[in-house]
């Protein structure tokens, strides 16, 4: 666990980041060996191609927040000195404040007393706070990006990417599905649903599966007697 009052919105979001970061990470594959670059004057964050420095992803980039050993504490973007007090950052202080939620309202969050603070601990920190990032502002993917000295910086990135659609996530989810552990698998569908712009409805009473439907085509996520998911059913536009 890194920050426990975030895990909550973080495990929400879960299924719709989980499908944003693979795009984001199939549209950088493509590059090959790349590189990246943070330019926060511009507010970009570059993917460049190492063999070809003219293929490029660009993408305007949102800074969340700095997480840091030294001080062991995160540092919110509207709190930090090389961010905007009024960007995107300031909605989650908005949710924090609106709903009571501390560690999104205090403008630096220490780390728990027992956290390792060490790289991977930061990582899934980071990973954390994009996941409730995307969540609260609808933004996606986000980066989490090494900064030196042991600190990552968090963003949210407006990428050119595809809108995702429900046939874009039933080719994905399988694959995704078998590395990806659900805490609440109905709250995941619902909110990947909301995020998305799909149109979701619940199949019985007893909320025993989900039909998502978009312009691409549909599909049910049925769920177990533990509430996980134990299949999903898509019907594409065109196909049959």
């Amino acid at each position: 666990m890194t920050f426990a009052a975030l895990q909550p919105l973080a495990d929400r979001a879960a299924l719709f980041t989980a499908l944003r970061q693979d795009a984001l990470a199939a549209a950088a594959d493509a590059l090959g060996e790349h590189r990246w670059d943070a330019d926060m004057a511009a507010g970009t964050i570059t993917f460049t191609a190492n063999a070809d420095p003219s293929r490029q992803l660009v993408t305007r980039a949102h800074l969340i927040a700095t997480i840091a050993p030294g001080p062991r504490s995160m540092l919110w973007a509207w709190a930090h000195p090389q961010g905007d007090a009024q960007g995107v950052a300031a909605q989650l202080r908005a949710y924090g404040a609106e709903h009571g939620i501390a560690d999104l309202a205090a403008p630096e969050v220490a780390f728990p007393a027992d956290a390792a603070a060490d790289e991977e601990w930061i990582a899934q920190a980071a990973h954390v706070v994009g996941g409730v990032a995307v969540e609260l502002t609808g933004r996606s993917p986000y980066y989490s990006a090494p900064v030196g000295g042991g600190t990552r910086a968090v963003f949210v990135l407006d990428a050119p990417l595809p809108a995702l659609t429900v046939s874009d996530a039933v080719i994905a989810l399988p694959r995704i599905l078998s590395g990806l552990a659900l805490t609440d698998a109905r709250t995941a569908v619902w909110d990947l649903a909301r995020l998305a712009g799909w149109t979701l409805t619940w199949t019985d009473e007893a909320f025993s599966g989900a039909s998502v439907v978009d312009a691409s085509g549909s599909a049910t996520f049925r769920f177990d007697e533990q509430a996980r998911i134990s299949g999903i059913e898509g019907s594409l536009a065109g196909h049959a």
